[in-house]
């Protein structure tokens, strides 16, 4: 005997049943529902691990009045609510950020360096060639910037130049401190920071130190090649010499580098470097002609013609000249 299978009542003008809900699963993740009903032609299966409660997610946390969130974790409010733009030009913001990010970026440059040239010093190398790596893809990050920046016109930027007054990237305290350790030393530059005392001193404490350069030069003498001791023991405030018995030892790893193969990565980690160290000054002087051309720029100097000088500045001399030699 076979059972009948009960049916629904039709529906009827006079007693319409309630329309199905829409299934969730077939809409947006973020609670807005699509177009299509489940079942009908085209709409997405429904989920069977769709959090039923519209306060889940998946089993991720959704309440935070007693918890670390994200935002609180990377204080976003102080980071966030720290753009203040002195005129009511649109463009003032892109010019900002632009600068407060590539600080940021400085400061993770000069965070790795400080630690890679501690590593160096105790001759702890594959985590010093870890973290130089990571310092030249730092620079990339600060050469692709300037893309974002050279969409501002020369009509855009005069606009709001006036509203910079004599401020300029020429006094970052932090750009100086990473020259500094590079080897580009300038007891003078010291100066535009004379009137903070706490920043003078981070800086003139990188001008007195030895520079990663100079950490390494004294690395190629505890591995055994003949640097000459008045290069081992010079003044550090001074710019990067030319020196022939450092040359001579980078002669010697490039010719042999399988039996000093550290030295040998040290040596094109370096040169990887100050390759996109020069490429960052490079974008730099382009856009400022761009957006500028020749004006003077706000913090004194003569702009461009400036920034073009700067591009000539070898931090590691001995590594580029030796291939000249091999």
């Amino acid at each position: 005997m076979s059972k009948t299978v009960p049916t629904s009542p039709a529906s009827t003008d006079e007693h319409p049943l309630p329309s199905a809900p829409q299934a969730s699963s077939g809409g947006c993740p973020f609670g807005h529902h699509s177009e299509y009903s489940e079942g009908e032609p085209g709409a997405p299966k429904s989920d069977p691990a769709e959090p039923a409660n519209a306060n889940e997610w998946h089993d991720a946390e959704l309440d935070f009045s007693k918890r670390m969130s994200y935002g609180d974790y990377l204080s976003l409010d102080p980071i966030l609510n720290a753009q203040h733009p002195r005129s009511t030009d649109h463009n003032e913001m892109l010019f900002i950020i632009q600068h407060q990010t590539s600080e940021l970026w400085m400061k993770l440059a000069l965070f790795e360096l400080q630690a890679a040239r501690t590593a160096v010093h105790h001759d702890e190398l594959p985590p010093a060639f870890k973290m130089l790596a990571r310092v030249s893809r730092i620079l990339e990050q600060l050469v692709q910037a300037w893309s974002v920046l050279a969409t501002m016109t020369p009509s855009e930027y005069s606009s709001m130049r006036p509203s910079l007054g004599s401020s300029s990237g020429f006094q970052s305290y932090q750009y100086r401190i990473l020259e500094f350790m590079l080897g580009n030393k300038n007891a003078a530059m010291l100066q535009p920071h004379s009137h903070r005392p706490d920043l003078f001193q981070q800086v003139e404490a990188a001008l007195k130190a030895p520079s990663f350069y100079d950490e390494v030069v004294r690395l190629l003498a505890r591995r055994g090649f003949a640097i000459a001791p008045a290069r081992l023991e010079r003044d550090w405030t001074k710019p990067t010499p030319h020196d022939k018995s450092v040359e001579a030892a980078w002669l010697e790893v490039y010719r042999n580098p399988s039996q000093h193969w550290e030295l040998y990565e040290m040596a094109e980690e370096l040169v990887d470097l100050e390759d996109a160290f020069r490429q960052w000054r490079f974008r730099h002087v382009t856009t400022v002609e761009r957006i500028i051309g020749f004006k003077q720029g706000t913090g004194g100097t003569n702009g461009a013609p400036y920034l073009r000088k700067m591009l000539d500045v070898v931090l590691f001399p001995e590594l580029w000249h030796v291939r000249t030699l091999l």
